[in-house]
């Protein structure tokens, strides 16, 4: 078995990352919480990303993936790979699929396409491309699960960087997807997730040990598999009176339940 790295997508705490005091102090409280590594999204994207390298530099912190827009691979590609090769950033990840392609199976595979172009421009420059789902990709569409027709059209330069509460959401099994991507996914997202009560009950984010999946089996199944970096991250955690609080959370138990940061 080997260790992987788990580390903050700093998506979660966003609020804290709009202005420069803030973003510091920010990064300082990331890493005195054990975090060694994050992922830069959701970030203010007005100031320049020498400041950003600059703090990573001065914590001790590695930023490992980032999250961008289609249209950051597309028409903004060159300062795309300006930024990640200023933070040392291997992989580039695409946040969410643009709701054109997700109408069908035949929107899927053409999504595929444009990411396979998009993954070997990232390769010749030294970059990874990866792929982060949501719920929907687990939905089927025209009897094929989209999430599947993605497995079979993406190409050698595309990743997968898999959710497990997403996954969860969907109806699927975090664990199995983590072993089904084997040697295709070597940066993913933690998220926990619990049911709230009710005679109609939704699924909430919560911290890492918090909600209801199976943390002893998703940490073998990357140990056992090729998965590098794992980020954790909260949407709704810039929502709570305590952002910061809930992210330290995850890391006492990930710390706890032997867990490397």
């Amino acid at each position: 078995m080997k260790d992987f790295v788990v580390g903050a997508q700093l998506y979660s705490v966003r609020k804290f990352m709009q202005n420069r005091p803030y973003i510091e102090a920010t990064l300082k409280a990331i890493r005195e919480m054990g975090y060694t590594t994050v992922q830069l999204s959701g970030q203010n994207r007005a100031i320049e990303d020498e400041f950003y390298a600059d703090l990573l530099e001065k914590y001790g912190l590695k930023c490992v993936v980032t999250h961008n827009s289609l249209a950051d691979f597309e028409d903004g590609f060159d300062a795309l790979v300006k930024r990640h090769k200023t933070w040392k950033c291997k992989y580039a990840g695409l946040g969410a699929m643009p709701g054109e392609y997700h109408q069908d199976a035949e929107g899927f595979k053409h999504f595929a396409l444009k990411a396979n172009e998009i993954g070997k421009k990232l390769k010749d420059e030294g970059l990874v491309f990866v792929y982060h789902n949501h719920a929907f990709e687990f939905a089927r569409y025209n009897g094929a699960l989209g999430m599947d027709v993605l497995f079979d059209n993406f190409g050698d330069n595309v990743q997968f960087e898999l959710d497990t509460y997403w996954a969860q959401a969907g109806g699927a099994d975090p664990v199995q997807w983590i072993r089904k991507v084997d040697g295709r996914m070597e940066v993913m997202h933690f998220k926990d997730m619990v049911g709230v009560n009710g005679f109609n009950p939704h699924c909430e984010m919560v911290p890492i040990g918090c909600g209801n999946l199976n943390w002893a089996a998703i940490k073998q199944a990357c140990e056992e598999t090729h998965v590098l970096f794992s980020e954790v991250e909260q949407d709704n955690a810039s929502d709570k009176p305590d952002a910061l609080g809930e992210m330290a959370t995850s890391a006492k138990f990930l710390l706890a339940n032997g867990f490397t940061l």
